[in-house]
């Protein structure tokens, strides 16, 4: 489930080409239900692993030739950006208290990057995403913990997002990082444009 995409021409002969170029795409959501073999049952770390490999943005080298556009195959060029890619935290929030997790005491890298929805270019010639509804990754099943007030006001918690068939994206359950109660600050360290 994409919604953004720019292409970005590579300049061949002094001038951009129509032919040759990098093809950024965001993955905005995932319908876990159809990801998997039997969909949301029996939700395990394999999923998670999965479902979490499914979000990001794409870099992806294109082409057009006689037969159409092709997918240029290797490309020192292409890359995948997944919910685990290290990402450098920069700006007022690179070093804040609120970006510390039990992983990343300096509060300097996230993994990874969710729900990237929309797009933008830079005047400098970079891609933009953002990421919206990251509240779904996050949860908690501990029968104790309570969402802070700026939790709440991000949408956070407990069950996390819920759709017709229950969490949308329950990963709180196989992966600790996105365990509200285990890892108070990882939900600060979203809903951000990413560069």
């Amino acid at each position: 489930h994409h919604d953004g995409m720019h292409y970005f021409p590579f300049v061949e002969h002094g001038k951009p080409s129509s032919t040759h170029g990098l093809l950024c795409i965001n993955h905005e959501y995932t319908d876990d239900g159809l990801l998997h073999r039997d969909g949301m049952q029996d939700w395990s770390a394999e999923k998670v692993k999965k479902s979490k490999a499914a979000h990001g943005v794409s870099v992806i080298e294109v082409r057009r030739g006689s037969t159409g556009w092709q997918v240029v195959r290797p490309s020192r060029l292409a890359r995948r950006i997944t919910a685990d890619t290290p990402c450098r935290i920069s700006g007022p929030a690179h070093m804040h208290p609120a970006m510390t997790t039990a992983t990343d005491r300096r509060g300097e890298f996230v993994l990874g990057t969710v729900n990237n929805c929309a797009m933008g270019v830079t005047p400098w010639g970079t891609y933009l995403t953002c990421e919206e509804n990251f509240n779904a990754v996050f949860g908690s099943d501990d029968v104790g913990f309570r969402p802070t007030a700026d939790q709440r006001r991000y949408g956070l918690s407990v069950r996390g997002a819920i759709g017709h068939a229950g969490p949308l994206y329950p990963w709180w359950k196989q992966d600790p990082r996105f365990d509200l109660a285990r890892e108070p600050n990882e939900a600060n360290r979203f809903g951000y444009i990413v560069e």
